[in-house]
């Protein structure tokens, strides 16, 4: 007789915990969880509270920022040895209902490669630092777009000269970023010093990382206009290692595929040794996205453009208390 792992609040807490260590645009953490103990169903939903107008107007980039703590939560669920079964967008007429996670459901296997990244998940931290020069193996690089596969997504790894293209579009949509007034507000709502009364969302200014003074490695600035007093200057990389992660289609269910891929590539990256950080500049600008697409294939529809590489680990950045983003019902 099959019996089910322990699932009292605690343990439902620290699932959720998992999860919102996720990636989410600006740190914003545009979610929440609700989690049902008679059926052992657990609800995210998008908090609209935590949108973005101006750089992500139609939440494409809130999806992909839940989609990541979707896949965490089933990370985690399966590593405490928890069956699940996940529904996108389970309820069309309430499209802020994002998915539904049933845990402990009979007869359905259990996903041991996913739970494998479950110790990846405390550690994944975005770097904005320097990376070195030295090549992703190519078998590691196959991995990494197997996993992205496995999340219904496509990972490819940009050739010369799409991705001398790219960083040309990263670095005219920084130029628009900059000489744009209220998208500049907008980021700005999300940056703060990181001392101890800061809230417990967005960038601190000890994650923006250094300044670039040479390289190619298309980092953005949460700086902004501001300039930070005392703040280091560094040389990175010529040729950044970057990737693209797109879908076939481009509506709330693939942002949420997006998202996943995008977090499940993150956690074997890190048990690899990788660093990583995202290039979202040029996905903000509808006309710029376009562009970033594979000039042969021609097909699909960028989600992300990943940098990866060795480098230094960044810095945690704050995270929402648990139960601020967590209702148990019976």
């Amino acid at each position: 007789m099959l019996t089910h792992p322990t699932l009292d609040d605690t343990a439902v807490k620290s699932l959720v915990a998992d999860a919102t260590t996720g990636p989410s645009m600006h740190n914003a953490q545009p979610w929440r969880f609700e989690y049902a103990r008679a059926s052992r169903t657990m609800l995210l939903s998008a908090d609209l509270d935590r949108a973005m107008p101006l750089a992500d107007p139609t939440t494409r980039g809130l999806h992909l920022g839940c989609g990541a703590a979707l896949l965490n939560l089933r990370a985690a669920a399966a590593h405490a040895g928890h069956r699940t079964v996940t529904t996108l967008l389970p309820a069309p007429h309430t499209p802020t209902l994002l998915a539904s996670v049933r845990l402990d459901v009979p007869h359905e296997p259990l996903d041991v490669a996913l739970s494998s990244l479950q110790p990846a998940i405390a550690v994944r931290h975005t770097s904005r630092h320097p990376f070195s020069e030295r090549r992703i193996a190519d078998s590691l690089r196959a991995a990494l777009v197997e996993a992205a596969a496995r999340e219904g997504a496509r990972l490819a790894f940009l050739t010369t000269p799409h991705r001398e293209a790219v960083l040309d579009l990263i670095l005219h949509a920084e130029g628009y970023n900059r000489m744009d007034d209220g998208r500049e507000v907008e980021q700005r709502r999300w940056t703060h010093d990181g001392s101890a009364e800061a809230p417990a969302e967005g960038i601190p200014e000890y994650a923006f990382g250094p300044a670039r003074r040479s390289g190619a490695a298309p980092v953005r600035d949460f700086a902004g206009r501001r300039a930070i007093p005392g703040r280091d200057y560094a040389d990175f990389e010529k040729q950044p290692q970057l990737a693209s992660l797109s879908t076939t289609h481009d509506e709330p269910a693939d942002w949420l595929r997006a998202g996943q891929a995008l977090e499940r590539v993150l956690l074997l990256a890190t048990r690899q040794g990788l660093a990583s950080s995202f290039a979202t500049q040029a996905l903000e600008w509808p006309d710029l996205r376009w562009l970033l697409r594979d000039p042969l294939s021609g097909s699909g529809h960028v989600q992300m453009i990943l940098r990866l590489g060795y480098g230094p680990d960044g810095p945690s950045t704050p995270r929402r208390p648990v139960d601020e983003v967590l209702t148990i019902t019976p």
